[in-house]
């Protein structure tokens, strides 16, 4: 090592080929995201000190070390790629944390054999952790040896200033590409905000010629970054690195805008020819009847501009806590219910109230003499100018969760509560409306709701699906001019305003209705009963559920047990992983929910679009390909040693059986059991939970017979079994409508797993969306199929076509369904066969 004029120059710690960081086998260490450096392919076992310094750093499990050189530089160390995942074991540390070692010391002796077969890659990294103050230039080319010069380290000059080390103002950045669904939005911005609040460094995004700091929701929407957009996130501060990082991983991370929406063909207005019918976009199906109500916006008068500058300030501080706390109560409720799609909306929400950009710009016209309530609208305008400025539609339907909060605080500074009646099934029409109308006008029982403008993936879209209320978007604004109080139709599924409907259509519209909520009534009321079909097979139709309370609601509606307990409710949103204890008593509960009824509980299912704060993954290029399901669990066996005794501890055991998520091969499934009988025996139980493998990935299907010789029962998760057999994102806007589980391909794989449980007499259930879809009731009969687990208002309807289907009848014409060409002819032969009356 020489250390001339603040020049450093490492030697190679290790022998091997040399790869620039860019070509390792890992996005973050290739990203630069950990900072600039070097790797090497070892060719020996033994890591050596690149110069003189102190070691600050050793990582538990020895796979890591960081030295920091006389002049300042930090150095971590890294051999191999995912080596934490082998626990220490195959690593000697040969020093220890706060040692002062000399170049060429021994540092770790580790096995090369050991690593190569278990672990991603041996491929070890050289990082400059601190980079932004020191020059990296690498020297040596293509091989190098122990010892020999690796790189040269140089202060940069615009921090030769800095005499000691200042980690406060260290500064590190990356590129990355953005992932997120329609760019980064509200929900995706305010996930960014989040992480960046997590860490005392100050972040900022950057793209083209703009810049935003990350604590700021509007500031980062206002960037107007779309998906597939490269963006530098850089990071300043004590924790830079870990902010970085984290950064980077939730930049990176797939957040889906929307989960369930449907695709919709629209026809534009203009190509319209019928009379008195305004077309629209379906945003939530139904068919309703009733009066027009129109619900305008709160008008201000003009600003005097003769204020007490400290009476404003208070007047909207008192304003702006008023609003969240009503949408902390909100996110409670939608908690409780374990709504996560509404959780989301009200979180961004919150999030944007305490956004700097906002409350900066309202404080600033205050002092500039405004009323508090011309200047919080000022203020929201301005953002709002912005988003729509980009000229994205999904930008410019955010715009819709700033204007929601503006009408909210000028409600609370105004002192105006909800202060009209609806009529009696009225259906509302605006020029948008915002999420918290929604909620105040569902909770008024609106009939239906139609909108000038809007858009089919907006949060009042989602939240009028949750709520099952009938919602057209897109109208026009000639829907503002249809007169209060005039009788209409509204056919959301078609896209349908009928603003003149005869009175026998008025009657149809009425007798449709009172047919389906008589036969929702007839249905409920036999909800409890088993479903037998007409020829006696019986079939049990199960619930998915994600709590205690959805399983209570279950039971109610007379579910035969649970199909699917969903277990990463206990997981998510949370610090840390929920201990032993704390997971018996959920899982516990619900049993307990169940009466005696038997509740299939899947193992925790993570990863992927999935994230845990407090499980940190390396980004990934294709989520729904990666550490997923059992595959988290193999690579973090304790989460699933620790979930796997806290299930072996509910009462009765009996009625517990455990289900094993994205099982791909044989070896996986008996790896658990043996697991599973381990802990049993540390646990001193006589009794043996069910077993049972979820058939998600093809492999799974074509695999059904050899699972099925191990496996207790197979459950068929439809919603990824369809995208993996399609080879399409179930959540890509312009292909989820062609993701139908009644594809004849996936069709043929549900036969085979039947025929191949059979052959072991195993039951196969099915716990995807088809299982919910009375229209495919008949053909998973058919083939085989003897559990359908289900959403629980759903448990009555299906139940009831259970009853009217012919088992026999069913074997025969599933068969002939398989040799159809399309989803689309399979749909069309079901209706025909077995018609949705």
């Amino acid at each position: 090592m020489s250390n001339n004029n603040n020049v450093l120059t490492l030697s190679a710690p290790l022998s091997g080929p040399v790869l620039a960081l860019g070509n390792v086998p890992d996005e973050v260490f290739a990203s630069g995201a950990m900072g600039d450096g070097l790797a090497i392919d070892p060719l020996n076992d033994c890591l050596q000190a690149p110069c003189d310094g102190v070691i600050i750093h050793v990582a538990r499990t020895g796979h890591a070390l960081t030295i920091r050189a006389d002049n300042g530089a930090e150095v971590l160390m890294h051999v191999g790629i995912d080596t934490v995942e082998l626990n220490g074991e195959g690593f000697a540390l040969l020093v220890k944390e706060g040692a002062r070692v000399s170049e060429g010391q021994p540092l770790v002796q580790f096995d090369l054999d050991r690593i190569a077969r278990q672990c991603k890659s041996l491929v070890s990294l050289i990082i400059l952790t601190n980079s932004e103050r020191f020059e990296l230039q690498p020297i040596a080319s293509k091989t190098v040896k122990v010892g020999e010069a690796l790189m040269r380290i140089a202060v940069r000059t615009s921090a030769s200033v800095q005499t000691a080390v200042d980690n406060s103002a260290a500064e590190v950045a990356a590129c990355v590409r953005i992932t997120h669904r329609g760019g980064l939005h509200a929900r995706p911005a305010a996930l960014i905000r989040k992480t960046a609040q997590g860490f005392s460094s100050q972040s900022q995004l950057h793209f083209g010629d703009k810049s935003a700091a990350c604590d700021s929701l509007i500031g980062l929407m206002g960037l107007g970054i779309g998906e597939g957009d490269e963006v530098r996130v850089s990071c300043r501060g004590k924790d830079c690195e870990a902010a970085l990082q984290a950064l980077v991983a939730a930049l990176s991370v797939a957040v889906h805008e929307e989960h369930h929406a449907p695709v919709v063909a629209t026809t534009p207005r203009w190509a319209n020819t019928e009379a008195n019918v305004l077309q629209g976009v379906c945003a939530a199906p139904g068919l309703v009847c009733g009066p027009l109500f129109r619900l305008a916006g709160i008008e201000l008068p003009e600003d005097t501009g003769t204020h007490n500058v400290d009476e404003q300030l208070q007047r909207l501080d008192a304003a702006l806590e008023q609003v969240r706390g009503e949408i902390r109560n909100t996110l409670d409720h939608a908690r409780r219910r374990k709504n996560v799609e509404e959780e989301e909306i009200f979180a961004a929400h919150l999030a944007l109230l305490e956004d700097p950009a906002l409350l900066d710009a309202a404080t600033a016209a205050i002092e500039q003499g405004s009323a508090a309530t011309h200047a919080w609208r000022d203020a929201i305008q301005a953002q709002c100018a912005v988003l729509l400025a980009l000229g994205k539609p999904l930008f410019a339907e955010r715009a819709n969760d700033l204007r929601d909060l503006q009408q909210r605080v000028l409600r609370a500074l105004l002192g105006e509560a909800w202060h009209f009646e609806l009529p009696a099934g009225a259906i509302v029409s605006a020029h948008e409306l915002t999420p918290s109308d929604l909620l105040q006008l569902s909770a008024q029982r609106a009939a239906g709701i139609c909108m000038a403008e809007g858009g089919a993936t907006s949060h009042v879209a989602i939240l009028a699906r949750g709520k099952g209320l009938p919602c057209l978007v897109a109208l026009g604004s000639e829907v503002l001019d249809v007169p209060q109080g005039q009788r209409v139709v509204l056919d959301a599924a078609n896209g349908r305003l009928e603003l003149a409907p005869s009175d026998a259509r008025h009657a149809e519209v009425h007798q449709i209705r009172e047919t389906q909520k008589l036969r929702r009534q007839q249905q409920q009321a036999q909800a409890q009963q088993p479903a037998h079909t007409t020829d006696g097979v019986s079939i049990e139709v199960a619930a998915n559920v994600a709590s205690s309370a959805e399983a209570q609601v279950a039971f109610d509606n007379g579910a035969d047990g649970v199909g699917l307990l969903r277990t990463e409710f206990l997981f998510v949103d949370r610090r840390t992983a929920p201990d032993e204890q704390e997971q018996r008593q959920a899982y516990q509960a619900v049993l307990d929910a169940m009466g005696d009824k038997s509740v299939i509980i899947r193992t925790i299912d993570v990863g992927g679009d999935k994230q845990l704060d407090y499980l940190p993954l390396p980004v990934e290029a294709n989520p729904v390909l990666g550490l997923r399901g059992i595959r988290m669990a193999q690579v973090r066996p304790e989460l699933l040693d620790q979930q796997l005794r806290a299930l072996l501890q509910v009462s009765p055991l009996a009625r517990c059986r455990i289900l094993l998520p994205m099982v791909s091969e044989v070896d996986e499934l008996l790896q658990i059991r043996q697991r599973l009988d381990e802990l049993c025996v540390e646990l001193e139980l006589t009794q043996r939970p069910e077993l049972g493998v979820m058939i998600e990935v093809p492999a799974a299907a074509l695999m059904a017979e050899q699972l099925a010789r191990h496996a207790d029962f197979l459950s068929i998760g439809t919603n990824d079994l369809s995208q993996y057999t399609l080879a399409m994102d179930r959540d890509h806007a312009g292909l989820a409508a062609r993701v139908d589980a009644l594809h004849p391909a996936l069709l043929r794989l549900i036969a085979q797993t039947c025929i191949g449980a059979a052959k072991h007499g195993r039951w196969v259930g099915v716990c995807g969306a088809l299982a919910s879809d009375p229209l495919a009731t008949p053909v998973l009969v058919g083939l085989g199929v003897s559990e359908l687990s289900v959403s629980p208002p759903q448990i009555g309807e299906i139940k009831d076509r259970v009853r009217h289907l012919d088992a026999a009848q069913c074997r025969q014409l599933s068969l002939e369904l398989l040799d159809l060409s399309s989803a689309k002819a399979v749909r069309q032969a079901c209706q025909h066969h077995w018609p949705l009356s």
